[in-house]
């Protein structure tokens, strides 16, 4: 098989997505002819663009993420004099199926995109920051400074493609499951007569009437597939959302009895997932034009399965039947999938610790305070001084056992730690 044919479908990635930050405020003055004192006019800077993840039918792989897999978000645009505000950057909207699972790097799941239109904000836009012209109070009538834009969100995602098909057809390799699907369906998979011949889930649509219903081959199963054997560790994933199960039992097979084949693919699945034991299911006998002997044996243990033969259509119209009202019962019985987007309210305690020779401060309100100040212009930095004065950081650093002069890392900034009651202007930190 080429390399091309093997690579095309891909269902687990990892990325990394970074939201676009946020335009810095302007700090400007209203210049006009006999108006010398026009007064604060600086505009906000525009907020930056978010990364959005969006499942839609028009794509069936994850194989666009694979090869591009660090996507941004456009940075908001620069507010500027004559309170004119930047422009809001644009979103990043990656495209992937429906069936999509996203979980964090800690491998938390955060959204399920079961359906076409569902969405997840997968990196938050940073906040543009405000103009000078926001400053102004009565008692502060000509601010020099302004914001800077707050940076983007940046997280590393795994991504998972379950397959949503109504039918997942399970099996040893070799079993007849891709010569099954391209006689129920239009579906022309890749068949040959060695093991593993698939590599890659096939689907097909069946038609029965005015009804239709999809059907996956799931490839790779075999004994031990649940702890990494075979492919089948790559693939059970898509089992989980088939609303029927059916085991194709290979009639003919000479390496092991075919009549433990629904035992031992049950106990796989399983064990990989314990709700699959109760899946609605039907049992298949693969192949029933081999050999009678065998056939009768099969019937025997398994007297509600259905003998069918995918060269000859043996028994491949009643199967059809049989899937069709199996999914419709499985419908009835079921909710429709769900999108589910996990909203997470964040705790933000302020943290000192130890880091090396200096303290280090975490704590997004207060980074966050920090990212926005122009370091450069000290009315900003004096401002900033008494905002992390109000939030507690002095208070934590004296607790912690800062001393005078210690270096304080708040973000990518450096400060030398100044007790309020040890400094002139009543700083609780000065910029190093």
């Amino acid at each position: 098989m080429r390399e091309t044919e093997v690579v095309r479908f891909v269902d687990e990635v990892k990325i990394n997505v970074a939201a676009g930050s946020g335009g810095n405020g302007a700090s400007a003055f209203h210049h006009e002819p006999f108006k010398p004192k026009g007064g604060p006019d600086g505009g906000d800077g525009g907020n930056g663009g978010s990364v959005i993840m969006r499942a839609d039918n028009s794509v069936g792989t994850l194989l666009e993420l694979r090869d591009n897999p660090h996507i941004k978000g456009q940075r908001g645009n620069h507010g500027e004099g004559k309170r004119k505000h930047g422009a809001r950057g644009e979103d990043r909207v990656i495209v992937v199926p429906p069936g999509t699972v996203v979980y964090d790097a800690e491998g938390t799941l955060i959204a399920d995109l079961a359906n076409a239109g569902d969405e997840l904000v997968a990196a938050q836009g940073g906040r543009g920051g405000r103009g000078n012209a926001q400053f102004a109070t009565p008692t502060r009538r000509a601010p020099t400074f302004a914001e800077r834009g707050e940076p983007g969100e940046e997280r590393r995602l795994r991504l998972e493609l379950r397959l949503l098909a109504d039918v997942g057809l399970v099996g040893f390799p070799n079993a007849g499951k891709s010569t099954l699907v391209s006689r129920i369906s239009a579906a022309k998979p890749k068949i040959a007569d060695y093991p593993f011949t698939t590599l890659v889930p096939n689907l097909g649509v069946v038609r029965l009437g005015d009804d239709s219903f999809v059907v996956a081959d799931i490839p790779g199963l075999v004994a031990g597939a649940s702890e990494g054997k075979g492919l089948g560790h790559r693939f059970l994933r898509h089992v989980r959302r088939a609303a029927l199960l059916v085991f194709l039992v290979d009639l003919v097979a000479m390496d092991r009895d075919p009549l433990d084949d629904v035992d031992v693919l049950r106990a796989e699945l399983e064990a990989f997932d314990p709700e699959l034991a109760s899946r609605p299911s039907l049992i298949v006998l693969s192949k029933a034009d081999a050999g009678q002997q065998s056939l009768d044996a099969a019937v025997a243990r398994y007297p509600e399965a259905l003998p069918i033969s995918a060269v000859s259509g043996e028994g491949i119209d009643e199967l059809k039947r049989r899937m069709a009202a199996g999914v419709e019962r499985s419908r009835e019985s079921t909710a429709p999938s769900l999108g589910y987007v996990r909203h997470v309210v964040r705790d933000d305690p302020l943290s000192v610790r130890r880091q090396n020779e200096s303290w280090l401060v975490t704590s997004r309100r207060v980074e966050r305070a920090v990212a926005i100040t122009n370091m450069e212009n000290e009315e900003a930095v004096e401002r900033l001084q008494k905002r992390l004065l109000s939030m507690g950081v002095e208070r934590e650093l004296e607790r912690a056992g800062a001393k005078p002069g210690d270096d304080v890392i708040i973000g990518d900034v450096s400060f030398t730690y100044e007790p309020e009651g040890l400094s002139e202007e009543g700083d609780g930190a000065r910029r190093a």
